[in-house]
């Protein structure tokens, strides 16, 4: 594992430094899951929810969290998105919502923190329109899938470890 690069030699936290650093092509993809009921899923599925269109809001608050990373993140830089987008596929089994964002930057840093914080959103917007039906929903597995672009290179989660 490399040093922290958040941290200063007093062990203090501070911004990393990025103006050095060559501007590439940047893309970032994360997923996470909310796992509910199968009557609360049938009600994204009927369109039925008491608050509107579930998933449809879920993927705006995705995408303008995206956005305002680093708003929401200490460290993180200000970056000019060129791309955020969050998708949904619905499960059976077991019941809920498979949450994707992919996130593209052309910049000094990269965009990892920003679909991170999309999918994390985006659940978190699930489970406020459907809380009144279904409280004991959870996510799980929000993580990293792949980032592409900079100096540490191509990432790609092992299948294995969801």
């Amino acid at each position: 594992m490399s040093e922290l690069t958040h941290l200063n030699e007093r062990g203090e936290a501070r911004m990393v430094d990025v103006s050095d650093k060559d501007t590439t092509s940047r893309t970032a993809i994360a997923e996470g899951f909310v796992t509910m009921a199968p009557e609360t899923l049938a009600l994204i599925e009927k369109g039925a929810a008491k608050k509107g269109d579930v998933l449809a809001t879920a993927r705006i608050a995705g995408i303008m969290a995206a956005k305002r990373t680093h708003d929401l993140i200490p460290l993180c830089h200000p970056l000019p998105i060129a791309k955020a987008t969050v998708d949904f596929a619905i499960s059976k089994d077991p019941a809920g919502v498979h949450v994707t964002a992919e996130v593209k930057v052309t910049g000094k840093t990269g965009v990892e923190m920003e679909a991170l914080t999309a999918v994390s959103v985006a659940c978190l917007t699930i489970y406020d329109m459907l809380k009144a039906a279904d409280k004991a929903m959870r996510f799980d597995g929000i993580r990293l899938v792949e980032k592409v672009g900079g100096r540490s290179g191509h990432y790609r989660a092992d299948a294995s470890s969801k």
